[in-house]
């Protein structure tokens, strides 16, 4: 019988006795058995369905019951189109039976301000970070409830890549920008269990702690390295640092990181209202 500790161990590719005597099912097996999924069979996903997943998007923990997100259903087919060329990695937006760009939202409460004859003072960064996390965790909610059900899902950033645009073709009013796509469907192949960081590194006691963080990284790229190796098609500017043969995660990160992304997001975040200094 397959244990929570068996899931454990695929997830870290670490043995670990945590779990051991927990059969692999339910909830907490689900979660440890998450993989994204980008490839779709053709079957849609009843509206019926859709309808209880959102609900249980909009069940998850806001803020001050803030509730300060919303959810954009894109189902026309001339939308997805308009949408395909601003995330041109996202070839399977036109085809997978959802698509939903999840919205930080604070246009709602300023208005809301406006019907109660209240000034509204919190155009700051605050209110910024805690309507990314409210969208961030409604978004998580509907994956969680997605694959419990079977369904498969990929969350996409690349909707920020061109946020102005995406934005407009949209319609987001001031107040509301996406901060993320998120594509689901039932997989048409099983995927992969993508391998984490171990906990050594992630999970503190008391205080923060990088005791023998670069010792753990090694490991953890050796490890990740047996299992998926980085392709050449895969190590990120190849251009500016060429191709390795041991591409590790550590390696592949640093490259990315190496060069600024989203440059423009501030200032189309501040055209939206918001005083970030």
């Amino acid at each position: 019988m397959e244990t929570m500790a068996d899931l454990i161990g695929r997830r870290f590719a670490l043995e670990t006795k945590a779990g051991y005597d927990m059969p692999a099912e339910g909830t907490l097996a689900a979660i440890l058995n998450h993989r994204s999924q980008r490839r779709y069979l053709e079957d849609p996903v009843p509206d019926s369905l859709l309808a209880v997943l959102l609900a249980c998007a909009q069940s998850a923990p806001t803020k001050s019951n803030l509730q300060q997100y919303s959810i954009i259903v894109v189902d026309s087919s001339k939308m997805r189109r308009l949408m395909a060329p601003l995330c041109p990695d996202t070839d399977w937006i036109e085809t997978c039976p959802v698509f939903l760009v999840f919205c930080a939202n604070v246009r709602r409460n300023r208005r809301i301000a406006e019907f109660r004859g209240h000034e509204y003072a919190n155009d700051n960064m605050d209110t910024f970070m805690n309507a990314v996390i409210d969208a961030a965790l409604a978004m998580q909610c509907f994956i969680t409830a997605a694959e419990s059900e079977g369904l498969g899902c990929a969350p996409i950033s690349e909707v920020r890549n061109r946020i102005a645009e995406v934005s407009e073709v949209l319609e987001l009013p001031h107040g509301v920008f996406p901060i993320s796509g998120l594509t689901a469907g039932w997989p048409a192949a099983e995927g992969y269990v993508n391998q984490r960081l171990p906990g050594s590194a992630v999970v503190h006691l008391n205080t923060y702690d990088e005791f023998e963080l670069e010792a753990v990284i090694d490991d953890y790229d050796k490890r990740r390295h047996a299992i998926f190796p980085v392709p050449p098609a895969k190590q990120r500017h190849s251009d500016n640092y060429g191709i390795l043969e041991f591409c590790g995660w550590s390696e592949n990160v640093a490259r990315q990181l190496s060069l600024p992304e989203r440059a423009g997001f501030r200032d189309f975040l501040k055209s939206h209202g918001f005083d970030l200094a």
